[in-house]
């Protein structure tokens, strides 16, 4: 199986948060609240690629002939012909809406022949069924993809065979989607894009994309330009079921320089791979099973790898914001300098502008407990757009809420107050329950020295 790990990445405090909505969103009501109606997005800016076709290909190899695992896979599989999608089982009010727009992204930027359909057998059936269902068979996945099986009975009865093993696979025909229904819309949103692109594309994550879904580190929730693209390779009628790594490798720079002609003119960085070692420091460092010190220790040891790589990458940053998470609630000055580091080398990387912005709200949130409001709202007001851009409501209303704060700190009450009742619309969206959104507003609050 193919999962999403749940790493505890919150980056922004625990979380993220929104601005106003204008044409990037409606309002859609998801369950009865005393709080304004839920916003969501209905559309967003998707840049394409910032590297080279050369450095293009490399990726695609990697993410498309190895697990997550390390294993290799032996040959290249997609589905062939029209593909199918169906949602079975109690699904949430939102999702409708964000799967449309998913496969109407899927048939304009990959081109791909993907429908949705409402009964029969489909290709891909997209099982919604309750968070303990998931974590009742891999208790550390947020949401996971199947292949050779249609529900969560087929995959209980097959998950050990060869049935449902990947590296047996040699064509796609049928896979199963198994997405929780009781979560934020966000989280059910950013299951449904990552967990559909590897149904139909790559089964690897690369810790060194920057601008990818297809990338552990959870900063990018909704497909990006990168991944459209690595899909519309995927489904090029010069690739099909069967060939091989050096196949492919022989026939992706034709195919690129096709649909992609600006990455020929790009000069190839040629970035190392990521030593596995360095991934499991990084799990254990954010994830949700560690104790204090093994997470200190996790950290510790994902910026000692960084620095004997010599990357001056995100993977660089991101163990240093890493190291920022474990040690903000006991040392925060330490944590500071952290992710001003952090800050530092997301700032000399390409395709890093939303990484970059949840970087600052751990950057502002210091600033509020500090008082000092003028330096949060400087460090705020260059992301709100970026969160928008890349529809992250999570991010989007932490933003607005930390805005909100820095206002009340520089005594401009009814500023703060309009920006904190815009904040809640995408807060209900990002993190869902109206007692997950108050928890997320005091806690912000809390921030505020003057509030005690």
């Amino acid at each position: 199986m193919k999962s999403r790990i749940a790493l505890v990445l919150a980056m922004a405090l625990n979380a993220c948060t929104p601005t106003t909505g204008g044409d990037v969103s409606r309002l859609m009501t998801v369950s009865d609240s005393s709080l304004p109606p839920v916003k969501v997005f209905s559309s967003g800016e998707h840049a394409g690629p910032v590297r080279s076709n050369n450095d293009l290909a490399l990726d695609f190899i990697e993410l498309s002939f190895k697990l997550e695992s390390g294993r290799e896979l032996p040959t290249f599989t997609r589905f062939e012909g029209p593909i199918s999608v169906k949602v079975i089982g109690d699904q949430p009010a939102s999702l409708q809406h964000d799967l449309t727009r998913l496969i109407a992204r899927l048939r304009s930027e990959s081109r791909i022949n993907i429908s949705q359909i409402g009964s029969g057998p489909a290709n891909i059936t997209i099982n919604a069924i309750p968070r303990k269902e998931i974590r009742s068979v891999l208790p550390q996945a947020a949401c996971f993809v199947a292949p050779n099986v249609s529900t969560m009975d087929e995959y209980r009865k097959a998950r050990k065979s060869r049935k449902a093993n990947w590296s047996q696979l040699r064509k796609r025909e049928k896979l199963a989607i198994f997405l929780p229904n009781d979560v934020s819309p966000q989280e059910v949103r950013d299951c449904l894009h990552e967990e559909l692109a590897q149904s139909l594309g790559p089964l690897n994550d690369l810790y060194r994309l920057p601008d990818s879904v297809f990338n552990d580190d959870n900063v990018h929730t909704v497909l990006t330009g990168f991944d459209t693209l690595m899909l519309r390779t995927y489904y090029s009628p010069n690739l099909h079921n069967g060939m091989t790594r050096g196949q492919v490798a022989a026939t992706l720079p034709h195919i690129l320089r096709e649909i992609n002609p600006r990455g020929e003119f790009a000069p190839a960085q040629y970035t190392t791979r990521t030593p596995i070692q360095w991934k499991r420091a990084i799990e254990t460092a954010l994830g949700p099973a560690a104790s204090g010190p093994e997470r200190r220790r996790g950290a510790a040891e994902a910026l000692r790898i960084a620095k004997a790589m010599g990357w001056q990458d995100q993977r660089r940053a991101f163990a240093h914001y890493a190291m920022g998470r474990v040690l903000q609630r006991k040392e925060p000055k330490t944590a500071q300098a952290h992710y001003l580091q952090a800050k530092a080398f997301y700032n000399a990387t390409p395709g890093t502008r939303l990484h970059q912005a949840y970087v600052a709200t751990q950057l502002a949130a210091y600033s509020i407990s500090q008082g000092n409001g003028t330096e949060a709202l400087a460090l705020v007001r260059p992301h709100i757009e970026t969160a928008r851009s890349n529809e992250n409501a999570a991010l989007l209303s932490t933003l607005l809420l930390l805005r909100a704060e820095a206002l009340d700190l520089e005594n401009r009450p009814s500023e703060a107050q309009a920006v904190r009742l815009d904040s809640l619309g995408w807060a209900r969206y990002g993190f869902g329950s109206d007692w997950a959104v108050r928890a997320k507003l005091r806690e912000i609050s809390s921030l505020n020295p003057l509030k005690g």
